[in-house]
């Protein structure tokens, strides 16, 4: 069975990396973790931002229609933090980081998260026998 992803995109955050790819070419999302919208990941032209030893590159996400993947850092003492998270990147209404490239779209990405589960393997219980039954027909 295969891990869950570590980042996944909503269809609305992948239908905006569509568009901004086709405007921008290639790209690459950072989350620092930051004050601010450096809470939120950032989207950049891929290579724009330069990643180093306090980085760690967490997926490399496939988008329909986009020729090659987009890559997702974060931080490494963000990751520290979030390293038991699934997270989802989603888009929403408002005005974020005029750093990131969906800024002047009227919309901003965000981080959707959830805990990810450690893996078990399923072992199922036996059924409980109920108390004890005599037999008084003796």
């Amino acid at each position: 069975m295969a891990s869950e992803p570590r980042v996944e995109l909503t269809p609305a955050a992948a239908d905006l990396v569509r568009r901004l790819r086709a405007v921008h070419g290639p790209l690459m999302f950072h989350q620092s973790g930051g004050c601010c919208d450096g809470s939120a990941p950032m989207c950049y032209p891929a290579g724009e931002f330069r990643t180093g030893g306090s980085d760690v590159l967490l997926a490399d996400l496939a988008v329909d229609d986009v020729a090659e993947t987009v890559p997702f850092w974060m931080s490494v003492s963000q990751y520290e933090r979030w390293s038991h998270t699934r997270l989802i990147v989603d888009v929403v209404e408002g005005r974020g980081s005029g750093f990131s490239l969906e800024a002047p779209e009227g919309v901003r990405f965000l981080i959707r998260s959830r805990v990810l589960r450690p893996a078990t393997p399923y072992a199922p219980s036996a059924p409980d026998p109920g108390p004890p039954v005599s037999d008084d027909t003796h």
